[in-house]
């Protein structure tokens, strides 16, 4: 092996390196912008004599075209049209089915579900595609999104090792090992992994990602805070007691068949004890606010908004069954899809006079009235500390008075336009659910996936494919699909990648490499292999996993040879370590989940820090049982 030198362009690239990495902890700089700059500070050092080598400007913004940025433009495209024809809801409520509001539960299945899917789908798409679940779920469990889109990630990157197509360095493994068996003896060739030769070794890394977080997720994910992205709706709970002195929260009751409310109607059900009835359930159809004088036939189901003990006295009295969570409901009045608001009735108004029984509110507007707020008192069906029950719907409004609806935000969509009303709540979704583009929005996620499995093409290519096909037949418009790509990950991504090429173009990757292995010289073989997987991890935090593979592998069996170890395990080594990377947001789904999430580098660090080395300990275990 040839001596490599340290040159003064290595010595930049080192400095630069440095520098990164003190932006990343300090945060002095936002992440994104702190790649910005160092990508202009290459470029413009590469001017400076003798530093023409640290990178061709004429090429330096030509990571925001590469394979993986253009690759993650896409699958968010993809993921934001499937959401949009309501199946990403569907799969949440899947999840819920199963794992409930338990945070251990929800971590577990979302994890080893994200983790299966990236053993055969680039585990980028993979967390892509699963972001807007994750994000659905967060709302409807109240789970801060912080506590749930780690795990995801990095059991996405580990499902990248499950098999020999699960990553781009396993991809190219049996590549590297046929170029390399050219130069060897008939003794020393190695055979090509098959398919599922890792499998063992990712199966092992998964169930310890998920073990990890299960276990001590506690202690060592961010606490974050509810609803993290801020846009998708609050509790009706929290929110009604905050501003109302309302105590009160959404339940499920199942009336059984001939029960003695039958005939009678929801207003009277809901002025004998006080509470408001949103919605009904009957025959398999489900309704929201439904008219107050309608007519109770059972069986049927009832969500009820009131006070705990209400509900609970209510349900005693009458024999009502109680649900612990919405089960037929769940969808419909998760934050995502409705919520509180408030509007104000302005002077000049037609329905002041009027009361919501005059007008049938809720069938004209879609809304349940659930407070009158008038002159610093709150009138509510449900008692608070300071006034007694009031009948609402039969107040009549007052120029000024500010109602308290519950709403889908469709509806409240539609009332933003009533010149009746002035909605004041203007941070809510506003999204137009697409249900009958779901085939269109199937049929392009297949082919984009089937291109993926099945051919050659460039992984960009076929992701976008899956994009445009999405656009063409309207499942989003073309400003949805801009708005649904993080840009911020982009450019992070991007302005990273001239670096990573700096530190391979310049030779400092092989410098650093080879005073590593004059230090590992004559150790043991196990200290070898550990020392190269350490390796591998150390670069692929600076340089593309698939850099990283290229330049070691061919090093890794130049010193399992030497040192008579097995070329073959070291060279696989390498390709699985280069999935190791959690420690800094450089990694592509790292970087995708750092900004719903709100994480800093030193989450990252903190969190990633100990799945480093376990990763390390146990994927080093594993392949020396299993090879």
């Amino acid at each position: 092996m040839d001596v490599v030198a340290l040159t003064t362009e290595m010595i930049v690239v080192l400095g630069l390196l440095a520098f990164t990495v003190f932006l990343f902890v300090s945060e002095i700089l936002r992440v994104d912008l702190s790649a910005i700059l160092v990508m202009v500070m290459l470029g413009v050092l590469s001017f400076l004599p003798g530093m023409g080598g640290l990178a061709d400007v004429n090429h330096l913004f030509d990571g925001f075209a590469s394979n993986a940025v253009i690759s993650i433009i896409a699958v968010m495209i993809i993921g934001a049209g499937l959401d949009k024809t309501g199946l990403m809801s569907k799969v949440a409520a899947t999840i819920l089915k199963y794992g409930g509001n338990t945070e251990r539960r929800i971590i577990a299945i979302i994890s080893g579900t994200v983790g299966v899917i990236s053993s055969f789908m680039q585990n980028v798409g993979a967390a892509a595609l699963f972001l807007p679940v994750v994000s659905r779920i967060s709302v409807r469990t109240e789970l801060p999104l912080s506590r749930l889109l780690m795990p995801m990630g990095f059991c996405a990157i580990m499902g990248g090792t499950l098999t020999m197509v699960g990553s781009s360095p396993l991809i190219l493994l049996n590549d590297l090992i046929l170029s390399a068996n050219n130069g060897l003896a008939a003794a020393d060739q190695m055979e090509p992994f098959g398919l599922f030769s890792v499998t063992p070794v990712g199966i092992c890394l998964v169930v310890t990602g998920i073990l990890y977080f299960v276990l001590f997720g506690r202690w060592v994910l961010p606490k974050g805070t509810k609803f993290d992205d801020g846009t998708s709706g609050q509790s009706l709970k929290d929110y009604l007691k905050r501003i109302y002195g309302l105590k009160a929260d959404i339940y499920e009751i199942v009336l059984p068949e001939n029960h003695s409310v039958e005939g009678q109607t929801l207003d009277e059900l809901m002025q004998r004890y006080h509470v408001y009835v949103i919605g009904t359930f009957f025959q398999g159809h489900r309704w929201f606010a439904p008219v107050i004088q309608t007519k109770i036939v059972t069986p049927c189901r009832l969500v009820i908004l009131g006070r705990e003990k209400t509900i609970q006295a209510m349900a005693e009295a009458e024999g009502f069954k109680v649900l612990p969570s919405l089960e037929v409901f769940a969808e419909d009045y998760a934050p995502t899809k409705s919520g509180v608001a408030e509007m104000v009735v302005p002077p000049g108004s037609s329905v002041i006079g009027k009361c919501a029984h005059d007008l049938v509110f809720r069938k004209r507007y879609g809304a349940s009235l659930l407070a009158i707020h008038r002159n610093g008192e709150t009138l509510s069906y449900v008692e608070t500390a300071d006034h007694a029950p009031t009948a609402v719907g039969e107040v009549p409004f007052q120029a000024g008075d500010t109602l308290v609806v519950h709403s889908t935000w469709e509806a409240l969509t539609h009332l933003t336009r009533d010149r009746d009303f002035v909605v004041i709540t203007s941070d809510f979704p506003r999204e137009e659910l697409r249900p009958t583009k779901v085939r269109w929005a199937l049929l392009f996620f297949a082919i984009a996936l089937g291109l993926i499995l099945f051919s050659d093409i460039r992984l960009s290519l076929c992701l976008l494919v899956g994009a445009v096909g999405m656009i063409v037949t309207k499942v989003l418009d073309i400003d949805e699909a801009y708005d649904a790509v993080s840009w911020s990950t982009v450019f992070l991504l991007a302005s990273l990648i001239p670096l990573g090429q700096a530190v391979q173009a310049t030779g400092t990757a092989e410098w650093i490499a080879q005073q590593i292995l004059t230090i590992l010289n004559g150790w043991p073989i196990w200290s070898l292999q550990a020392g190269v997987a350490v390796l591998a991890t150390i670069f692929t935090l600076v340089m593309s996993n698939v850099g990283a593979t290229v330049l070691l592998v061919p090093l890794a069996i130049s010193i399992a040879l030497a040192a008579g170890a097995d070329p073959a395990i070291f060279a696989m080594t390498v390709a699985i370590s280069t999935s190791n990377s959690f420690l800094i947001p450089t990694h592509q789904v790292n970087a995708l989940i750092m900004g719903p999430a709100g994480y800093t580098v030193v989450d990252f660090v903190r969190t990633g820090g100990v799945m480093t080395l376990l990763f390390l300990v146990v994927s080093l275990v594993m392949m020396n049982v299993v090879f």
